[in-house]
């Protein structure tokens, strides 16, 4: 049974609808995007616990560590295996994850959340996060910025879902929870139901990734795609680098440190958004925020609105004016943006939402560019594996970020007792961070020649798919493509439709 994950059974036949991939992509993304969730029961997490602020967003930091760490080990593994197996894996370390945590929290051990939920969960989402990705841009070689932001947007999303299914579902597990006392929640009981709900779910909503996801078969390109209009573009091969060669560009190390960069800038606001949010609008250290806990919930998912909208706009628009350019914008616009923020933000709630949204969609952006960035300049060869080791850029600030903000916000002073003026040094050490950013992508050109590849090993590869995808010609009918297709997108599309609809009626009560 479990041979139908491997790589000659997802080799797509010549009449695959590639439209059924994005689907697929985004039910594991929409999953692993809950990552971004993870504010809204932090406080409650604190209280359960006992411990600071820093120790439970260790457990975040841990998670995109692994992230990073997972991604770049087993790149090169997902491109050989392919992306069924590598996302079904990824679908059981993501839910073991969950239920690994939830045991933690039932027992209060600290250690176990760690273990569940930030390492094994960090895995799933490492895998998880590079398969479908670096398929779609094979999908999609005439688009590959709108083929990375369909990808990645659902990355960017997943908070927007998991944000009001968290409180509805600690809210039926436990029916003295309120949202506004982060104490209410003391016992676990809730986050416990909570994390074991998740990890099923998402085990089932994955899977469904799993069953539609192919490699297209050698050869196949879309319909009026002319493959040598590719190097008419600044910047973007036609040949391909091994991702052992990228390593040794300075193209890579270059693209890296602009990664780094705009992930740790953006990553501090979204790992505390919840609480930043009531803090710049606190009636004076240890007064009552104006804020209530349920709008700062609307506002982590509004952010998550914005970072999956900019996952996909900014991805897409980079197709028209390049990639360099919009990382430009990304950095360029973003420090104007935080020296704003800081300065600012606490005058107008509307103010701080506006600025904040940018910021974040100018992250999400970020994120769903790179790959198209990779293909550019390394090629289609193995830019999964090329994407994985990139990630570590990822790992390294989702350390970064979180630590520049809790450490600054820990000797401010405790929950609950923070204004702006706490925020206001990390804000301005992030302008530093983009500027860093900003001029190493400006550094960037075309990668030398002696680093292109000799596709010996990949004609055989190509062989061998190509008898899979003859093999699979006749598999599925015309009537099952259009059944999978409304299914698959049905099934993304009412999580869509929640979350926004969520989201928007929640983003009401900063207003």
């Amino acid at each position: 049974m479990m041979s139908v994950l491997d790589r000659e059974h997802t080799v797509a036949p010549h009449t695959y609808n590639r439209w059924l991939i994005p689907p697929a992509a985004l039910a594991a993304h929409l999953c692993i995007g809950q990552a971004y969730a993870t504010s809204v029961y932090k406080n409650s997490m604190v209280e359960h616990f006992g411990t600071s602020q820093t120790s439970i967003g260790f457990v975040f930091s841990i998670a995109i560590v692994m992230l990073g760490l997972s991604a770049a080990l087993f790149g090169t593994w997902v491109d050989r295996v392919g992306p069924r197996k590598a996302m079904f894996t990824a679908a059981c370390c993501w839910a073991s994850g969950f239920l690994v945590g939830a045991a933690g929290i039932a027992t209060g051990q600290l250690w176990l959340l760690y273990l569940g939920y930030g390492v094994i969960g960090g895995i799933g989402l490492g895998i998880g996060y590079i398969s479908p990705v670096s398929t779609l841009i094979k999908w999609f070689p005439d688009r590959p910025g709108l083929a990375t932001g369909m990808a990645i947007m659902g990355f960017g999303g997943g908070a927007m879902v998991a944000s009001p299914a968290s409180r509805q579902l600690m809210g039926f597990f436990d029916s003295d929870y309120d949202p506004a006392d982060a104490a209410s929640l003391a016992d676990g009981g809730a986050l416990t139901g909570l994390f074991v709900s998740l990890g099923v779910l998402y085990f089932l909503i994955m899977m469904i990734g799993v069953a539609n996801i192919r490699v297209p078969p050698p050869g196949w390109k879309p319909d009026g795609f002319d493959p040598a209009q590719v190097k008419e573009k600044p910047l973007v091969t036609d040949a391909d680098v091994s991702a052992a060669n990228a390593l040794r560009t300075p193209q890579f190390w270059l693209l890296w440190t602009v990664l780094f960069c705009n992930v740790t800038a953006g990553i501090g606001i979204l790992e505390q958004a919840a609480p930043m949010i009531q803090d710049f609008f606190r009636d004076g250290v240890g007064g009552a925020s104006a804020v209530t806990v349920a709008a700062a919930g609307g506002f982590v998912g509004l952010l998550s609105l914005f970072n999956m909208a900019g996952r996909f706009v900014w991805s897409s628009t980079s197709d028209y004016i390049g990639r360099k350019p919009i990382y430009m914008v990304y950095l360029g616009v973003g420090m104007v943006l935080y020296v704003f923020l800081a300065l600012s933000g606490s005058t107008t709630m509307a103010v701080f939402v506006l600025i904040a949204a940018i910021i974040i969609s100018f992250y999400g952006g970020g994120f769903a560019t790179v790959p198209a960035y990779l293909r550019d300049l390394f090629g289609v060869f193995q830019v999964g594996a090329i994407h994985g080791r990139l990630l570590t850029a990822w790992a390294a600030a989702g350390v970064a970020g979180p630590l520049i903000i809790n450490g600054f916000l820990d000797r401010a002073g405790g929950a609950g007792t923070l204004t702006a003026d706490a925020y206001r040094p990390a804000l301005f050490t992030m302008v530093g961070v983009l500027a860093v950013g900003f001029v190493a992508n400006l550094l960037i050109r075309p990668v030398d020649a002696k680093y292109h590849e000799d596709l010996t090993d990949r004609h055989a590869q190509a062989e061998t798919d190509r008898q899979a995808g003859l093999d699979a010609e006749a598999e599925l009918s015309p009537s099952s493509t259009r059944v999978r297709l409304v299914l698959s997108w049905g099934v993304v599309g009412a999580l869509l439709l929640y979350g926004v609809s969520q989201t928007l009626v929640t983003a009401l009560n900063l207003f």
